[in-house]
This record gives C-alpha cells, structure tokens and sequence, in this order.
C-alpha cells in the first residue's frame, strides 16, 4: 500500500481484512504516519518505491495524484499490478504513460473509479438506458484534504466517468466555468456536456457547500431516473400511454463502494481479467477533465477582459 493518509487507511483496513491477500507493507512519504499505520494494521512500513520490487504483486496507490504516474510506471515495469486512486494522473501524458506501461507488461492497471462500484449504479446498468439529458450534482462541504487538484479533477471527475459510460460516447462540445473561493484551485464548476446524437449533461461540483449531496438524474424517453450516490438508491418514474406516472425503487443490496472496488481489483490480480475500470477508461475521463478546465480558464480570461474593459 503506498499512501497512509485517510483514504490510504481505508484501503489498508480492506486489505487487511481480504481472505485473497497479504497485506505486505505499507510505504507514505510522512515516515512517522507510515510507522503508525504499519503498527495498525500488523505490516513493516517502508520508505522507497525499491523495497517493494520483488516483493509483492500487486500495489495500490493512494499518494498524491502528482505522483501516480511516476510510482505506476515503476511498478508496473517490474511486473507489479496496480490499482491507482483517481485521477489516474494529474497530466495527459502521465496516464498515457501508466495505460502504455501495463500494456506492453501485460499488467492489470485499475483506477479508482469509485462510483463504478456504488450499488446503485450497478441497479441502473442492468436495465437499458436511452439517456437524453442528464442532470449531475455532487456538493461537499470544504475540507483541506485533496487541495493539491481542483474540484473537477476531484470530485466532478467521478460523475465525468459515470456519464461518459451511460453516454457511450465522447462529448462533440464543451461550456464551463468555475471559480476560485477557498483555495487556489477552482472549488466550484459548472459544466455542460453536448453529444453527437444530442444527449446533454449538465454538471455541478462544489466543496464550498454547507451540505453533502451526491446525485445524477437521467431523463430519457417516457422515463426519469433518479440515483442517490450517498443513500444507495435507485428510482424509476415512468409515463404510462395513459399519461400515468409510475414509480419503481430498483433493488439495490447496499454495501460498501470500496470494498467491492478492491474485491474486483484482487480478482483480476488473480485471473488475469480486465478491471470493471482499466487504465482506458480512467485516461478518457482524465481526458474530458483537462478538457474542461481549459474551458474553465477561458471563461475565467473572458470574464477577467470584461472586469477590465468596464472598470
């Protein structure tokens, strides 16, 4: 496990706990934290990316998203597998360089998508889905942690992978904007999706809020779809032929994202399958990311022009 911090110890405590591995070490850049979570959870703690070669076959990374592609392409060059938190990087090139790794390895490259896994999520991908236009919104209240990215690379990056894979295309348009409250990185974003065959999301990310929310809501003909990230939930609304509104909670087993993220990731370790999320898909989502903060900075250029011109 290479990062010790507050997601790095919910990754170590799964570990721990998998009947289909040892938890071998644990490596962070702050000694003293690695000490501690290595006397928590019963493994030695190490201090270079070295001690781990040769010794393990598999490294999750929960480590800054600077250094993702620097640690994965280590590893997966000595034959190590990887489950990489997202963003699977913090540039283009270093993503291209992790998906580039495993492949001419034949590595397994997972990248924490963590939606991906949320039960709910699951429930709406087994029914057949026609989407038209999406409505997103996922809102935290502000928290030093992550302030090394922006809000889209760390929060609105999950609902860019959710809808991307619902959508089953690339987006042929982008509008956004975003600006900077508390940090200086853009804490809130607003961002408008247009596709080839005219399906649209709208999305919104914020870690300024005063309450948690996490929702998507796809609208698609006759239907309306609604789905609670947090609550694990669900809903059905349809229009009848006589123009009755039904409604249907899809059964959703509630359980934990991670876990079943971890579970699937030791899986493939073992039987060589491809991730529910390969290096792919966590690049196009990088992708659209990157993507939309250069429109952010655009917006910001033209509104910056106008304050000018007026004052």
């Amino acid at each position: 496990m290479i990062g010790a911090g507050v997601f790095g110890r919910h990754h170590l405590r799964i570990l721990k706990q998998a009947e289909t591995a040892e938890l071998v070490a644990v490596m962070d850049t702050n000694p003293d934290r690695a000490c501690a979570a290595a006397q928590e959870y019963g493994c030695p703690a190490v201090d270079d990316i070295s001690q781990l070669i040769g010794k393990v076959d598999a490294v999750s990374i929960a480590a800054p998203t600077s250094v993702h592609a620097e640690l994965g392409v280590t590893l997966l060059e000595n034959g190590i597998d990887v489950l990489v938190e997202k963003p699977i990087a913090s540039t283009h090139d270093g993503g291209q360089s992790l998906v580039d790794a495993a492949q001419r390895q034949g590595r397994i490259l997972q990248v924490g998508h963590l939606e991906r896994f949320n039960p709910a999520v699951a429930a709406l991908t087994r029914i057949r889905t026609v989407p038209l236009f999406f409505e997103v919104h996922r809102l935290s209240v502000f928290s030093p942690r992550s302030l090394d990215v922006d809000v889209v690379l760390d929060l609105m990056i999950h609902d860019l992978d959710i809808v991307l894979s619902l959508a089953g295309a690339l987006p042929n348009e982008i509008r956004a904007a975003g600006v900077r409250i508390l940090s200086e990185k853009v804490d809130i974003a607003n961002v408008r999706l247009a596709f080839p065959n005219g399906c649209v999301a709208n999305l919104t990310a914020s870690r300024v809020s005063t309450e948690r929310v996490r929702k998507l809501r796809l609208f698609q003909p006759s239907q309306y779809i609604s789905l609670d990230y947090e609550k694990q939930q669900t809903a059905i609304f349809t229009v009848s032929a006589q123009r009755e509104i039904g409604f249907k909670n899809l059964a959703v087993e509630k359980t934990e994202p991670l876990r079943l993220e971890i579970e699937d990731f030791l899986k493939c370790v073992a039987t060589r399958e491809t991730p529910r999320v390969p290096g792919e898909d966590g690049l196009r989502a990088l992708d659209a990311a990157l993507e939309i903060l250069g429109k952010i900075e655009e917006h910001s250029e033209l509104v910056a022009r106008q304050l000018r011109s007026g004052a």
